[in-house]
């Protein structure tokens, strides 16, 4: 059991992390092992304080530099769902199962659109998780979405289990290789009523699959704990950076505007004095 979970390796989660560390309090911090890709893609900062004009690898080396030397590691996966039990929270990334007492979700915002019809079918053959799922689909048709090519061997897994996998990448030059595999067209909706039952293309085509996996670098907020609140694409907290679920926890982005660096290191190294009260009374 952690007393504490992070999800998200940006300036937020970072700050949370470190501020925690140094009151020695048990961590499992979940995200890329590359750190924030937001802040790896800025050509130069210049309102960071203290750091004068730098750039964004530059200052996601300072970041990682700084968590090395705190001894912090990251777990390189994603949290697809997160549960809570009466006084902590489960969380199952890539199969397994974690516990802790707190939950910060420092996720930045989602980007990416869901299809249409695939909240509504989660659980149901839409799919976060190709190794949590994958087998259910053994010797099958489906489908799948992969954001980045960092989820290709996801792919290449998925390929192993199934009969035939009917893949759209947003991005060019897949290196799936699979012959079982065949590229289609954007999706534009997943079918289904009481499961899913085909896929819909922007150019009106339906396929017939008994699945749909998303392999996207991040799970919307509403999609790991569905009775959070949220506004638009926005998680509600208040000023301790507290959300409507007791022990849970929320900083940087993905709980609104400014969109700033200084804004996430602030929000997490609240958030993480919050979850050092919550668990004090606890």
């Amino acid at each position: 059991m952690f007393d504490a979970a992070i999800i998200g390796t940006g300036p937020a989660g970072l700050s949370a992390a470190i501020n925690l560390k140094l009151h020695d309090k048990s961590v499992v911090w979940f995200g890329s092992a590359q750190g924030s890709d937001k802040v790896e893609k800025s050509e130069k900062i210049a309102n960071y304080p203290g750091m004068g004009l730098i750039s964004g690898p530059e200052l996601n080396a300072h970041y990682a530099a700084h968590a090395q030397t705190l001894g912090l590691t990251v777990e390189d996966k994603m949290v697809t769902n997160i549960m809570p039990a009466e006084d902590h929270f489960m969380l199952l990334a890539e199969n397994e199962v974690y516990q802790a007492r707190t939950v910060l979700l420092a996720t930045g915002v989602v980007s990416a659109r869901s299809f249409s019809g695939e909240a509504e079918l989660l659980g149901r053959g839409v799919s976060y998780c190709a190794t949590c799922d994958g087998f259910l689909h053994r010797g099958k048709t489906i489908a799948v979405f992969c954001a980045a090519a960092r989820y290709e061997h996801e792919v290449e897994y998925l390929a192993g289990l199934a009969a035939k996998v009917y893949l759209y990448t947003p991005y060019k030059d897949s290196a799936v290789t699979a012959p079982n595999v065949e590229k289609i067209a954007p999706i534009r909706a997943v079918l289904g009523t009481e499961r899913v039952t085909g896929v819909e293309l922007f150019d009106g085509t339906q396929i017939e699959v008994e699945a749909l996996f998303c392999l996207r670098n991040a799970v919307a907020p509403t999609s790991l704990l569905p009775s959070l609140t949220v506004e638009g694409a926005h998680i509600v907290v208040d000023r301790q950076q507290r959300t409507n679920l007791p022990g849970c926890f929320a900083a940087g982005d993905c709980t609104g505007r400014p969109y700033q660096l200084a804004k996430a290191v602030g929000e997490g190294n609240v958030a993480a004095h919050s979850m050092l009260e919550y668990l004090a009374e606890k």
